[in-house]
């Protein structure tokens, strides 16, 4: 596979910030706040990210359990995000690419469900297998141009959700359930495929033109090549916020510092917390479970799909064959990936889970280890069609916000929320 190259910006290019001015002050390190501070530093102004967490990345963080880079809730980093690829070095993130397709589960037997405009000869063994048909191939077919053609995520078009989009294209009822609910209900935690067909469009555009791929140090090592492009010191980590206003901020620690202007990149919650009234925002929820196994199951790195729909499992990976990538060391890193979070304790879980993937893998997996189990209450912010319902970064004059609850569920989408919300401190502090 091959990872797109990304633009690459000269630091010492951007003009240098006045040191005497006020900060402005953005709450929350995440993604979106990161983009936020990137931007703004580049056109000169100064900037202090507080982070309340003792690490960076939000939502986006890594752990290391065992030598193993541990993210918390199983993510992939799609490389044709445009937000992404103008801000990124690929190279220094040493993406490790997945398959272009999936293995899909059905009972005891996998079946190879390959990208045809990838992978053209494993494509035509997903014809023979109980997942699609010919028919189906065509019609998906269909399906891909027109993402290609329209892959705007918040496009003003009348609202359809994800599951009526693709009855449009009249695809069978076997390749839904088989392929699209368990993968697109993976990306979008919600196997109900209530996602607007709009955003849907524009994953699928992203899967078609881009890899998907994980850092070889874990998803956190996205927010901190941003956090590294800026300068030394703009972010303190565990400072915590007790109130916002336009030109001040106070900490929980009782200081107060006075800026240009405050930018809350926290989720949504949050910010209705620090400066009501705001609009409320639904999650989608995920339970990731992490093994060591002394043998990885499967030789490569690719999504092994539920097909049946029942089950507590959604999917299952391989994102590290070892803790140094070698397939034919081991251990290797198995990362289980459920829909919501299971009202079972942790023990109750894993033996759950185990007797499930029994029938996957066999009696190897009496020998896997648990590393983890990360319940996550807001994994996402939900998407229901027709979308969106919050406003833009300005919340009143002097205060602004950004998060990915206001664009799409994404990377990208948080990404983009933190360039707008920079460009709109911009506008509003442009002498008259």
């Amino acid at each position: 596979m091959q990872i797109s190259p990304s633009p690459r910006r000269d630091p010492g290019s951007r003009p240098t910030p006045d040191a005497s001015a006020p900060p402005i002050v953005i709450v929350g390190a995440g993604l979106a706040g990161l983009a936020c501070a990137r931007h703004l530093v580049e056109t000169g102004r100064p900037v202090l990210v507080l982070e309340a967490q003792d690490g960076i990345g939000g939502r986006v963080r890594t752990d290391q359990v065992n030598a193993f880079p541990l993210d918390r809730g199983f993510q992939v980093f799609l490389t044709a995000y445009p937000e992404a690829a103008a801000l990124l070095d690929y190279d220094k993130l040493a993406l490790r690419p997945f398959y272009p397709g999936a293995l899909i589960q059905l009972r005891r037997r996998r079946y190879r469900f390959a990208d045809p405009w990838r992978r053209p000869l494993a494509s035509l063994s997903g014809l023979l297998a109980p997942v699609a048909s010919l028919p189906d191939a065509v019609r998906i077919a269909r399906l891909r141009a027109a993402s290609l053609r329209r892959p705007d995520p918040n496009p003003a078009e009348p609202p359809i959700t994800t599951e009526d989009y693709l009855r449009q294209f009249n695809l069978s009822p076997r390749v839904v359930d088989r392929f699209f609910r368990p993968f697109f209900g993976g990306v979008f935690l919600d196997r109900t495929l209530s996602t607007p067909s709009s955003f849907f469009r524009f994953v699928f555009a992203m899967f078609a033109t881009g890899d998907a791929a994980i850092p070889a140090g874990g998803m956190q090592a996205i927010p901190q090549q941003l956090a590294d492009t800026l300068p030394p010191g703009t972010i303190r980590l565990n400072t915590p916020v007790k109130t916002v206003e336009p030109q001040r901020v106070r900490l929980a620690s009782g200081q107060t510092i006075h800026a240009a202007a405050t930018v809350l990149a926290t989720d949504a919650h949050t910010v209705h917390d620090l400066l009501p009234p705001s609009p409320s925002v639904s999650w989608n929820s995920t339970t990731t479970i992490y093994y060591a196994a002394p043998r990885a199951p499967i030789p490569e790195r690719i999504l092994v799909l539920n097909g049946t729909g029942h089950g507590f499992v959604n999917h299952v990976c391989i994102p590290a064959l070892s803790p140094h990538n070698d397939a034919q060391a081991a251990p290797a890193l198995i990362s289980v990936s459920l829909l919501g979070i299971p009202h079972l304790d942790d023990d109750a879980l894993n033996r759950r889970v185990l007797q499930e993937l029994r029938g996957w893998f066999g009696i190897a997996v009496k020998n896997w280890e648990l590393l983890r189990i990360y319940r996550i209450e807001h994994a996402l912010p939900s998407m229901p069609a027709p979308g969106p319902s919050a406003s833009g970064p300005v919340l009143q004059n002097g205060c602004f916000r950004c998060g990915d609850y206001l664009e799409n569920p994404s990377i990208n989408g948080a990404l983009a929320s933190g360039r707008k919300a920079a460009a709109a401190v911009n506008q509003a502090l442009r002498p008259e």
